[in-house]
C-alpha cells in the first residue's frame, strides 16, 4: 500500500461540541432544565441530538415546537434564570486536545474555532484556558443582554450566521488570510460537514465514521499523520 499523501494546511478550524469537549450531559442538562421551565417532560434522544449541534435559540424553537405559548414560556426562562456557568462544568476536554494544539501552534499551522455555541463560548474558552490556543473563535450571531455574559476582558469573539452557513470559516479565513485549499474542518455532525463543504475547505470527522469525509480521526493527535511537516 502507497504512503497517504499529507496536505498543506495553514488552518484548522474546530468545532466545539463533540470535538473539543464531550458536551452531551452538559448539554442534556441544560435544555432539560428549559423544557422544565417551559412545562414540558424531557427531552428525547432524537430531540437531544438536535440541540447538540444548533444554537440555543433554534434548540428552544425545536423543543416547543408544536406549542407557541409553551415556547415563550421556555424562551422567557431562559433568559431570565440560565446561567451558562452552571451547565459548562459538565464539560469534559477531549483527550490529547491541547497537546494536539501546542504541537499546530509551533508548526506555524494557524488553529480557529467556528461554533453554533452563542455567549457561553467565552465562559468557555476562559475556563478551560483555551484563549491562548486560538487565533479566532467564531460564534453563532446573537445579543448579550444580561450582566453574567458581558465582559471587558480584551478577547474578540467573531460572530457569524450559525452552521451550516459557512459565513463563519468565510470570516475566519478572510481574517487569517488562508485559502480555502488550505484550510480544513474537524467537525462530528453533519452540519460541520456541510460548513466545510459549503466553504470548499477539506472535511475531517471527529469519532463519526457515518459521514462523508476528507479523514476520520478518533484523537486528536491522530490528525498529525495526515498533514505534511512544512
Amino acid at each position: 500500500m502507497g504512503q497517504r499523501e499529507k496536505w498543506n494546511v495553514e488552518c484548522v478550524i474546530y468545532d466545539c461540541d463533540g470535538v473539543l469537549f464531550d458536551s452531551f450531559d452538559a448539554n442534556r442538562r441544560l435544555y432539560n432544565a428549559i423544557a422544565e421551565g417551559g412545562g414540558r417532560p424531557s427531552l428525547d434522544d432524537d430531540e437531544l441530538r438536535y440541540c447538540h449541534t444548533h444554537t440555543v435559540f433554534e434548540s428552544i424553537a425545536h423543543i416547543f415546537r408544536n406549542d407557541a405559548a409553551a415556547e415563550e414560556k421556555g424562551a422567557r426562562f431562559f433568559k431570565d434564570h440560565i446561567d451558562f456557568r452552571d451547565f459548562i462544568v459538565y464539560l469534559e476536554m477531549e483527550p490529547h486536545l491541547k497537546e494536539a494544539l501546542d504541537i499546530l501552534k509551533k508548526r506555524g499551522i494557524h488553529t480557529a474555532i467556528s461554533t453554533n455555541r452563542t455567549t457561553s463560548m467565552r465562559h468557555i474558552m476562559t475556563r478551560y484556558a483555551l484563549w491562548d490556543l486560538f487565533d479566532i473563535v467564531v460564534t453563532a450571531e446573537h445579543q448579550v443582554k444580561r450582566d453574567w455574559d458581558e465582559h471587558d476582558d480584551g478577547r474578540e469573539i467573531v460572530q457569524a450566521r450559525s452552521k451550516p452557513d459557512p459565513d463563519g470559516v468565510y470570516k475566519i479565513l478572510q481574517t487569517l488570510n488562508v485559502r480555502p485549499e488550505a484550510a480544513l474542518y474537524i467537525g462530528d455532525s453533519e452540519v460541520d460537514m456541510g460548513t466545510a463543504r459549503s466553504a470548499g475547505i477539506r472535511f475531517v470527522a471527529y469519532k463519526n465514521s457515518s459521514m462523508p469525509a476528507d479523514a476520520v480521526i478518533d484523537d486528536h493527535l491522530a490528525l498529525l499523520d495526515f498533514l505534511s511537516d512544512g
